[in-house]
């Protein structure tokens, strides 16, 4: 699916002359229908039989109104008030109310209503606490949900978007987990924070190590890890001994290969993520290259998915770099 940062405004519900235009109802009618409007304008259009039955109205006074086009069926339960529920916010708002109280839109339908992907897919997705099914819903049931993955958007309730990430993840290939992620956290709607705090209350959930990852948790790589990982990877595939954590004019290198006079820095997530990050780094390459070192950065995922590619082409720099210049310059 095709992101997109910002969700986009469902269709205005008007006021009640907008639901009824019958002027030949009797007053007390006609107030019964301005609570009726009032309810649904708060759940995008919709209202549940029971909210019905708590404004006064038995079963006749429904079937009444559904006779005369005054309400209309979405799900067992739940009806759309003075027109059919058409736009994709209306019918997903229905969804979550035929599935009860603590209920939330979820999985894919919640990823199009944060507006992570475009479309939304049928039937709308609902997880539920508990064993209740409603048919064309998909329902999923949760032991785990709790009141802080729930929040409302535009009006519906729905996992936050930390939840949703965590819901999502076994069904997404690492790419597009990623991709999702880096989405996610580029919205107005999700902070790092709060993802990792998502995560910790979950630890136990299938999505949460593999988001861990890729923002650079406690539990994946670290600095410590790369300075063991490292030299024995370049054993491994016949590379010179790296000098690791290397002081230089300043700078603490993450590996030298001091005869060739060429740099390796791991960039990950959690150590390069962000504007200040980003500026340093280049700093820092800048500096170390007018000082006649060159810097590779190889990154966690191409080195634990490519490490083949990743060997060979640290030795043709590494030829290039000998067959083209002498002894490295003294470190400081």
């Amino acid at each position: 699916m095709t992101p997109s940062i910002h969700p986009p405004d469902p269709e205005p519900l008007g006021g009640i002359d907008d639901y009824f235009t019958d002027s030949s109802q009797a007053p007390v009618d006609r107030a019964v229908d301005r609570a009726i409007a009032a309810v649904a304008a708060r759940q995008n259009g919709n209202i549940t039989r029971q909210q019905l039955y708590g404004l006064g109205l038995d079963d006749n006074a429904i079937a009444y109104r559904i006779r005369v086009g005054r309400l209309y069926r979405v799900f067992r339960g739940v009806y759309s008030v003075g027109r059919p529920a058409i736009t994709p916010h209306q019918r997903a708002a229905a969804a979550v109310l035929a599935c009860g109280p603590g209920a939330a839109l979820s999985q894919g339908s919640a990823m199009t209503l944060w507006g992570y992907w475009r479309h939304w897919d049928t039937p709308f997705e609902v997880t539920v606490v508990g064993d209740r099914r409603t048919r064309g819903i998909h329902v999923h049931r949760s032991t785990t949900l709790r009141r802080p993955d729930i929040t409302t958007q535009l009006g519906i309730r729905v996992t936050t978007p930390a939840r949703t990430l965590i819901d999502m993840t076994p069904r997404l290939k690492d790419k597009a987990l990623k991709r999702n992620v880096n989405n996610a956290l580029n919205s107005r709607w999700l902070t790092e924070d709060q993802l990792a705090d998502t995560l910790a209350r979950h630890p136990n959930a299938p999505g949460t190590k593999r988001i861990a990852k890729l923002i650079g948790l406690p539990g994946t790589p670290t600095r410590s890890g790369w300075e063991d990982e490292f030299p024995a990877f370049c054993a491994k595939y016949g590379l010179p001994a790296p000098v690791m954590g290397q002081p230089f004019h300043g700078y603490i290198l993450d590996a030298l290969f001091v005869e060739d006079g060429v740099i390796v820095e791991l960039d990950s997530w959690r150590f390069h993520k962000g504007k200040p990050a980003f500026e340093t780094d280049r700093e820092r390459d800048a500096d170390t290259l007018a000082h006649g070192l060159v810097t590779v950065r190889i990154t966690e995922e191409r080195l634990e998915e490519r490490p083949e590619r990743e060997a060979k082409r640290l030795h043709a720099i590494l030829w290039r770099r000998r067959a083209g210049r002498g002894h490295a310059p003294n470190a400081a």
